[in-house]
């Protein structure tokens, strides 16, 4: 006895990937960089990878060692440059002087408080202690935030293995040698930009 064929099954529609997290407004832009701002303590690096990779997930690890190495080549201050590429990237130009606002409004009346406080005390010995100790503090932030980036380097095009001898050099040259950092940027940077290309070069 024939028995007629199965109708197919129709296949499940995929899944439409989730939209990625991005600021939702210059207002959400301007207060983000202003926390982000009043963070930064001893240094805001650590804390800018925190809260634009970790917690906002605006940049994957791949992409913020991407855009902080352009922030590092650029004259100014690091975060501001990153502050402006991410403005730029969201809203363009009025991102961009947002995000640059978001830092410095601020944290500015806060410095200038500050300064005023700090020109009064500055002379007592307990307040320059806590300052002093406040630079180690720094110093580990600083390093926490570099080993926890390190797995990012595994997807590098040169891999993992000629990144650590271009940052082992690297701080041998600034740290160890004294050597000017523009000289070093140039230098094993455009070895790094050359080995990068040769090996993307189809």
């Amino acid at each position: 006895m024939n028995f007629p064929p199965a109708a197919p099954v129709p296949a499940e529609p995929e899944p439409e990937p989730k939209p990625r997290p991005q600021p939702t407004s210059l207002t959400d832009l301007f207060v983000s960089f202003t926390l982000l701002a009043l963070q930064g303590f001893g240094g805001v690096l650590t804390v800018v990878q925190r809260e634009l990779v970790e917690k906002k997930r605006w940049m994957t690890r791949e992409e913020f060692i991407e855009e902080w190495s352009v922030a590092q080549v650029m004259p100014g201050p690091n975060v501001i440059n990153l502050a402006v590429v991410i403005g730029m990237r969201y809203f363009g130009f009025r991102g961009a002087a947002m995000a640059v606002a978001g830092l410095l409004a601020v944290p500015l009346l806060l410095i200038i408080a500050l300064a005023l406080v700090h020109a009064e005390f500055a002379g007592v010995p307990q307040v320059a202690g806590a300052l002093r100790g406040m630079g180690a503090v720094a110093a580990g932030l600083i390093t926490a935030t570099g080993l926890k980036l390190i797995p990012a380097l595994k997807k590098h095009p040169i891999g993992i293995g000629l990144c650590t001898v271009l940052g082992v050099a690297t701080f041998i040259c600034v740290a160890l040698l004294g050597l000017p950092l523009l000289g070093v940027l140039l230098g094993l940077g455009g070895v790094s930009c050359l080995l990068t290309w040769r090996k993307l070069a189809p």
